[in-house]
């Protein structure tokens, strides 16, 4: 029963692939559509997804998009970039005994780090063994040698940062993305935290993209919402 439970769990996260044709899934679409318009030259290949504080749905919202990408043809890696509570491994399902933390000590490689997801064009980076010192190791020259190596492997590589209040890590690793998704719950989020975290992006010079409202309700009797396949 458990088991089942926690299957439950991970198919209502990546909704995308368990309900690909639900209203929830089309509104990733419509975010990775905006996305893809916000660069059209092509050069956004990084995307930092963020939020201002836990349970926001940022980590669901960066697999969902992870999924989608791959869905649309492209190579994509996942990478979860909170070393501090990941929560990727579990949405994939996969093992977490060797991960980001790995590679930014140098004492794994690419190639033994990258797990498959069982879905066409994805793979995943977990956080790995959670370290002492989640920011030094963001700063570092091999998070920068990391995300040039990924660059060459891959045609999006999505993080998944820890929330931008809690800590300094979104920060960082938003200077160095080319672009940052900005989660915010319309019945969770502060708005004054709201504002406090994009001001702290800001003055990272992230380049934020937009700002996703996450559990937000819609009524059930409008056309467009039975259209998309929510009843199906």
């Amino acid at each position: 029963m458990a088991k089942k439970k926690i299957l439950q769990q991970v198919a209502r996260k990546l909704i995308t692939r368990s309900n690909p044709k639900s209203f929830v899934s089309e509104q990733y679409r419509t975010l990775r559509t905006n996305i893809n318009f916000s660069m059209p030259k092509g050069e956004l290949q990084t995307v930092l997804v963020t939020s201002s504080s836990p349970g926001e749905g940022k980590s669901t919202t960066a697999s969902n998009l992870a999924v989608l990408f791959a869905q649309e043809g492209k190579s994509v890696v996942i990478v979860d970039a909170d070393m501090r509570k990941p929560t990727a491994h579990y949405t994939f399902h996969v093992t977490n005994t060797l991960g980001l933390s790995n590679l930014l000590t140098r004492q794994s490689s690419i190639e033994e780090t990258v797990k498959e997801t069982g879905i066409e064009g994805l793979h995943i980076i977990t956080s790995g063994p959670i370290p002492p010192n989640p920011a030094e190791l963001l700063t570092s020259i091999p998070m920068d040698m990391l995300i040039e190596d990924l660059k060459k492997r891959y045609d999006m590589i999505i993080f998944d940062a820890p929330p931008a209040l809690s800590v300094t890590d979104a920060q960082v690793l938003s200077n160095k993305c080319d672009g940052t998704i900005f989660v915010v719950s319309s019945k969770e989020t502060n708005k004054e935290n709201a504002v406090k975290a994009k001001e702290l992006l800001l003055t990272a010079k992230a380049h934020i993209l937009g700002v996703v409202i996450n559990n937000y309700e819609l009524s059930k009797n409008q056309d467009y919402y039975q259209y998309y396949g929510s009843k199906e």
